[in-house]
């Protein structure tokens, strides 16, 4: 007998393409659906979360490589040590990692993911607090949390207003139902939770925005001052400078700042440190447009802020005063020059170059000790980074210094590659050594060559006059940096509030008391007439995630409303 529910077929058969496929076949999203796809995966948290990793992770290159915007000299000379290595890192822009194109995309992808997240989330998070608590289970006591309670002498009017006037007390939302002629109360509370998530999420927006306005508008630059020296805070007058984006130099605080003093001190009584660098402090004098002049110090971790910018103290090191004459006495170089120190006990490398004033372009490759001891060997080195025995050594080169084609050279680098060794040990004369206030003559009757002042204070050892410091300046300028304070704060305090504060929803439902049909309250006892009067209360809650305190919560609530209902409790 034919199956009545069979469904009728065409000619006997059933075409090929009505074939039942073996398995479940997803339906085709389209060219739509894949880009609302996309985005879904894009503004979900936790893609928000991935990319906020990501750029932490990303990030951790430029604290490991020098980078062009803070230190240029530091990626020179990296180019210089690692030759091969350099140039493959300058193609991944790990020497521009904060400007890099790779960098740029993770950055712009989490602040396009937490906007579209965040967007959404506030409008449903709106909408959640204005509507009304919703209606009580039918059977609160299915939930996890639930307490029953019977109270005698109580009437449901009663017991409902008091239960609204301690949940209102308790900072909960509240609504009254009547459902099936049970009265209930529901209550909710811990908006605030995700207030502080959605704070946390839109505060990390504007950190984002702040310090990509501040980089755009801000810049920092770099300036070594020698002791007795001045800068003026203006373009021409930096060694480095990099500048935002849209950077103005008519933007430039207008001002003067003089390094008075440099003073160190150093660990001489305890011999495991002896040598250590124990403070640093400089002084400075600030000049304004209108002539204003004001004292300052500063230290390491104590920047000078002023007329808007940030001076910090990067390093510090000599700059031997040398002098450099012609044959015939004349000066064509006196100067003091900054020497890049080299090792803890502040061994130093310096170059002196003097493209003009004597019969050839003369380079000097010079070495400073603080402390000169010799070695077996012949060579110097420093055994304390003060000056006790300060000596300068000397390494001369005459040629073409290379600096007429107009292509930029770096003042602390030579070089010789057109340049011949006429005074060193690459060379038949031995390397000019002299001590401060002495002097020597130059090989080939170029002239002649001076270390320091010509009379030193040998009685006190005072060789600050021949041998100033210099102190390495940051000056940095950042237009968004109380906004970045304040959304940090705001960070802070968002997921604070989002952790701590919980998410609950409570219930209490009054039931007329169980009891037989026309009861009284006395019947076969004092023969009273007055009918049965009584409640019986449950009480429940439900947690939105973890909420270890819910059942306390629960409980306290429970005691509460009986102590409010004249209950009395042991």
């Amino acid at each position: 007998m034919d199956d009545p529910n069979a469904r009728p077929e065409l000619d006997g058969e059933a075409p090929e393409s009505a074939a039942r496929p073996d398995g479940p076949v997803s339906p085709k999203l389209g060219v739509v659906g894949s880009l609302r796809f996309f985005w879904r995966q894009l503004t979900s948290m936790r893609t928000a979360i991935l990319l906020l990793l990501l750029l932490a992770i990303a990030a951790i290159p430029g604290s490991l490589v020098p980078q062009r915007s803070s230190d240029p000299n530091g990626v020179t000379q990296y180019f210089v040590d690692n030759p091969d290595l350099a140039p493959v890192l300058d193609k991944l822009q790990l020497f521009d990692v904060y400007s890099s194109a790779w960098f740029s995309a993770v950055y712009i992808l989490l602040f396009v993911s937490l906007i579209g997240c965040i967007i959404p989330r506030t409008k449903h998070h709106f909408d959640a607090m204005r509507s009304r608590p919703p209606r009580t289970p039918a059977r609160l006591s299915r939930l996890a949390d639930h307490i029953e309670e019977t109270y005698a002498g109580v009437d449901p009017d009663t017991a409902i207003a008091e239960a609204r006037t301690l949940l209102k007390k308790s900072g909960y939302r509240v609504e009254e139902y009547d459902q099936r002629g049970v009265r209930s109360v529901s209550a909710e509370r811990g908006y605030l939770r995700e207030t502080g998530n959605l704070v946390f999420h839109a505060s990390l927006v504007g950190v984002l925005v702040a310090v990509g306005i501040g980089g755009g508008f801000g810049y920092s630059g770099q300036r070594v001052v020698v002791e007795g020296q001045s800068f003026v805070n203006s373009v021409i007058d930096y060694d480095t400078i990099n500048p935002g984006r849209f950077f103005d130099q008519d933007s430039l605080s207008p001002y003067a700042l003089t390094l008075d003093r440099f003073d160190v001190t150093y660990e001489t009584q305890n011999a495991d440190a002896f040598g250590q660098p124990i403070d640093f402090t400089a002084h400075l004098t600030t000049t304004t447009p209108d002539g204003d002049t004001e004292d300052h110090s500063m230290k390491v971790n104590q920047p000078l802020r002023f007329a808007g910018t940030d001076v910090f103290l990067l390093g510090n090191g000599y700059a031997p005063t040398i002098t450099v004459r012609d044959p015939e006495g004349t000066v064509v170089f006196t100067d003091s020059v900054p020497f890049l120190p080299q090792d803890a006990n502040l061994t130093s490398v310096g170059v002196v170059k003097v493209p003009d004033g004597l019969e050839k372009q003369v380079g000097l490759l010079g070495f400073f000790y603080p402390t000169a001891q010799p070695l077996e060997d012949g060579a110097f080195t420093s055994t304390f980074p003060d000056l006790v025995l300060p000596m300068l050594s000397l390494n001369v080169y005459t040629g073409d210094l290379g600096i007429d084609g107009g292509v930029p050279r770096s003042v602390y680098t030579l070089n010789t590659d057109d340049m011949t060794q006429v005074a060193g040990r690459d060379s038949d004369v031995e390397a000019i050594q002299l001590l401060p206030g002495q002097s020597a003559e130059l090989p080939n009757g170029l002239g002649s060559i001076e270390f320091g002042n010509a009379d030193p204070d040998a009685a006190t050892g005072d060789f600050s006059n021949s041998v100033p410091r210099f102190a390495s300046l940051d000056i940095h300028s950042d237009p968004s940096q109380v906004w970045v304070l304040l959304f940090a704060v705001l960070v802070t305090l968002g997921l604070l509030t989002s952790l701590f504060v919980p998410r609950r929803r409570v219930w209490i439902a009054v039931h007329p008391a169980d009891g037989p049909p026309g009861a009284r309250d006395g019947e076969g006892a004092d023969g009273d007439d007055e009918p049965t009067s009584g409640v019986r209360v449950e009480y429940a809650g439900l947690a939105r995630g973890e909420d270890p305190g819910l059942a306390e919560a629960v409980e306290a609530l429970a005691y509460r409303h009986g102590t409010a209902l004249g209950v009395e409790r042991p």
